[in-house]
């Protein structure tokens, strides 16, 4: 006897449906899986055994042979448990063929028969969707995120016994409602106000904000890098429903989401610590590749703080995101490809010391510690930083002062009409923000006037600046044009754009 049952195999972002066929057969009670499963499937024959007999259903004494086809595509993880041990029923002839036919099932069995939540239940709903399916049958903790997807009927079950007495009929389960927008995030943003003094640094932030660009804050120790870092996200304008999509589909795969489930509807703020590993900034491990910080931060903000302690070969991982807006790792048994279009957001001391330069307490590093030092914040990871800027110290008096400035929600609203003007600049070229100009589209798309032309091409010269340099100088002082809402890109803002190189302007 053979029978069939519907799951889904995720290889990073994407998705691939999968037929669990499950046969009996006369000879000795062995469990054996095929169809290229990994280690972690292997190790389900034993999960799904007992997990049987908890149910109060007997274990046939036969030989049963699981196929997960089609059986060139490498399979991993632990969600194909629930549907092995229903198609087992189905061959023995305890759940009809049929009902079971009608779901797409997706599930890990713990040794009670317990049904435990999985990674990747919202991208794996959307493929089952996609493929036809009209229902899935997920556990009680992923049904929220598998109710994001229309159209799709969602089956929540909290233990096998549970599923085979619905797919027998004698059972009904309640529908599932999606969670309402924002139950999938929570983020205590602070305000702009907060920060005392740096007028320009604040400056620095609504531009990076209104732009999506990278930015480089360079500075003693307290003079508030972070506190500006950990702003920009409460400026940044709200996420489409499109790339709210894409971040909770990333935050499924990581196993990041709430069982309230819902869309992580604000943009996400990543900080990983200097001491990580270049798998943990962009991705991979053993077995199916993760995704890195880069890739969680998708829409939203990655902040490297003492940038200059990171391992250069980390920093350097990041080169290809930071252009691309993509990661693929290619391992001997994987190639994966995940989303990373995130922006930058780099804080660093000036020397190891962090007093290079302070007129009030001197640096202790040796010459030779602090040219080490410094050679650290050069290279082609920084020539893809958009803005790089001093925070100096704060000024007698600043820190108690009462506060100045706009506050966060008045400098979102100007960033918010800063990206409208773009996107009904940019219209189908695909670019979301200035810093996603191409650089064949950027005399296009950034009005230069002939003044402004003509002070990038004196300064190309007099700081040596790369193509791509100048190319993210004209993106940022479109951006300095948007909010000052000037249809051409003129000369005042490239010459602001910049005075915002300041690691140019050293060499």
């Amino acid at each position: 006897m053979i029978a069939r049952a519907e799951s889904v195999a995720l290889v990073g972002m994407d998705g691939h449906r999968i037929d669990v066929e499950v046969s009996l057969a006369p000879g000795l009670p062995v469990f054996t899986i095929v169809g290229l499963p990994d280690p972690s499937i292997q190790e389900a024959r034993e999960r799904v055994r007992a997990a049987v007999q908890s149910s109060g259903e007997d274990w046939p004494l036969k030989r049963v042979t699981v196929n997960l086809s089609p059986a060139h595509l490498r399979k991993a993880g632990s969600g194909f448990d629930l549907a092995m041990a229903l198609g087992l029923l189905a061959a023995a002839g305890r759940i009809a063929h049929e009902r079971l036919r009608e779901v797409c099932v997706l599930g890990e069995l713990s040794l009670d028969g317990s049904v435990r939540r999985i990674r990747g239940v919202l991208p794996a709903s959307i493929v089952a969707s996609r493929a036809g399916a009209r229902a899935v049958m997920v556990p009680v903790a992923n049904a929220r995120e598998a109710a994001l997807v229309r159209g799709l009927d969602v089956f929540a079950v909290e233990h096998l016994q549970q599923a085979v007495r619905f797919l027998r009929g004698e059972c009904e389960l309640d529908g599932v409602p999606p969670a309402p927008p924002g139950s999938g995030s929570a983020l205590d943003e602070p305000d702009l106000t907060d920060v005392r003094g740096n007028s320009t640094a604040k400056r620095v932030i609504e531009i990076t904000a209104a732009g999506g660009h990278n930015v480089l804050m360079i500075g003693a120790p307290g003079g508030g890098k972070t506190m500006l870092a950990r702003r920009l996200a409460g400026i940044l304008p709200p996420m489409t429903e499109r790339e709210a999509f894409e971040v909770t589909r990333i935050h499924s795969i990581a196993g990041l989401l709430s069982d309230d489930g819902g869309l992580v509807d604000r943009r996400p703020f990543r900080a990983p610590h200097h001491s990580g590993s270049t798998t943990g900034l962009v991705g991979g491990g053993s077995g199916m590749p993760h995704p890195g910080e880069a890739s969680l931060a998708h829409r939203g903000v990655l902040f490297l703080d003492e940038f200059g302690e990171f391992r250069r070969e980390v920093l350097q991982a990041l080169r290809q995101p930071m252009e691309d807006g993509g990661i693929t790792i290619v391992r001997s048994r994987w190639a994966v490809t995940y989303p990373a279009r995130f922006q930058l957001v780099a804080a660093s001391n000036p020397c190891a010391c962090g007093h290079f330069g302070d007129s009030l307490r001197p640096c202790v590093c040796a010459p030779g510690r602090v040219m080490a030092y410094q050679e650290r914040l050069t290279g082609p990871i920084v020539d893809r930083i958009d803005l790089q800027v001093e925070i100096p110290r704060l000024a007698r008096g600043q820190l108690f002062a009462a506060p100045e400035g706009d506050s966060s929600a008045t400098v979102a609203q100007r960033v918010a009409g800063a990206r409208e003007v773009q996107r009904a600049r940019f219209g189908e070229s695909g670019a979301a923000s200035n810093a996603e100009v191409r650089a064949a589209d950027i005399e296009r798309l950034c009005l230069p006037t002939a003044a402004a032309r003509a002070v990038l091409e004196r300064a190309i010269e007099g700081l040596a600046l790369s193509a791509r340099g100048a190319h993210r100088v004209m993106r940022v002082a479109r951006t300095i044009a948007d909010l000052g809402g000037e249809e051409q890109t003129g000369s005042d803002c490239v010459e602001e754009a910049l005075g915002y190189r300041v690691l140019d302007a050293r060499e």
